[in-house]
C-alpha cells in the first residue's frame, strides 16, 4: 500500500482526519474479541476476514489472537491508517486491501471467521445489503461463524418511514440512506444467504430506549450476534 489510490470514499466523512483518528483510538469491541478466541480455540487456527475494518481497531487484536487477518474497507485513510499500524506495531498475521463490501477480493469458501462490524448498515440500499451478505455466504466456509454487529429498527421511531422501494432502508437517523432492520428481518436474510442464528445464542440488542422512553438521538440502537454458515 505504497501508491495512494483514488479514495472511493473522498469527501465523505469516513475518510476525514478527525474520523480516522477517532477510529485509531477506539477501543475493540470486547464481546468479538472473546467470541474470537474461543473460536480460534476450538478450530486451532484459521483464516478471519473483517469487512469494514476500518483503522484496525478489532482486526489488530484479533490477528494477535491468532488468525490470519485480512481487513477491508473502502476509505482509503481508513486503510492507510490499518496499515501503518501493521507496519509499525502490529503481527505479520494482519493484512488490508482496498474493497467494498459487497465485492471481496477473496476466494471462494477459504474464511473461518467472517466479522461485519458495523459494516452492512451503511449500506445503501437493500440490493447493496444483500449483495454484501453473499459475498460473505460466498467466502465463508461451511461452518464458518459470522459476527454481526448492526443497526437496529429500534433507532427509529415506530411512524419513520423507510426510502420508498426499500424494506429497511431510511434516511432519519443521517440524513443518508443507511439499513435498520429488524431482529426478524435481519436474521431472515442472513438465513437466506446460507447464516443460522447461532444454536443456543440469541440476537443482543444494545442502547434500545425502554418501554415509552424516547429514542435516543446520540447513537444508534445496535444488534449483536453470532451466525453460523451452513
Amino acid at each position: 500500500m505504497t501508491t495512494p489510490p483514488i479514495d472511493p470514499l473522498a469527501g465523505s466523512p469516513w475518510s476525514t482526519p478527525e474520523t480516522v483518528s477517532g477510529f485509531v483510538s477506539s477501543p475493540p469491541n470486547q464481546v468479538l474479541l472473546g467470541v474470537a478466541t474461543a473460536e480460534f480455540a476450538r478450530r486451532g487456527g484459521g483464516r478471519l476476514l473483517d469487512i469494514g475494518c476500518g483503522a484496525a481497531r478489532n482486526a489488530a487484536p484479533l490477528a494477535r489472537i491468532g488468525w490470519h487477518v485480512l481487513g477491508t474497507d473502502l476509505s482509503w485513510p481508513m486503510a492507510r491508517a490499518a496499515a501503518d499500524r501493521v507496519a509499525t506495531r502490529e503481527p505479520v498475521r494482519l493484512r488490508v486491501v482496498l474493497a467494498p463490501m459487497d465485492d471481496l477480493p477473496v476466494a471462494t469458501g477459504s474464511i473461518d471467521f467472517v466479522v461485519a462490524h458495523g459494516i452492512w448498515n451503511l449500506a445503501p440500499s437493500s440490493e447493496t445489503f444483500r449483495r454484501a451478505v453473499a459475498e460473505a455466504a460466498r467466502v465463508a466456509r461451511p461452518g464458518a461463524a459470522l459476527f454481526v454487529f448492526t443497526f437496529s429498527r429500534h433507532t427509529l421511531s415506530p411512524d419513520a418511514e423507510p426510502v420508498p422501494a426499500e424494506p429497511f432502508v431510511f434516511t432519519q437517523f443521517s440524513g443518508h440512506p443507511q439499513c435498520f432492520l429488524t431482529e426478524r428481518e435481519l436474521i431472515a436474510e442472513l438465513a437466506t444467504a446460507g447464516f443460522d442464528l447461532e444454536p443456543g445464542t440469541s440476537l443482543t440488542e444494545y442502547n434500545r430506549p425502554g418501554p415509552g422512553a424516547l429514542a435516543r438521538r446520540s447513537g444508534p440502537v445496535i444488534y449483536e450476534g453470532v451466525f453460523r454458515r451452513r
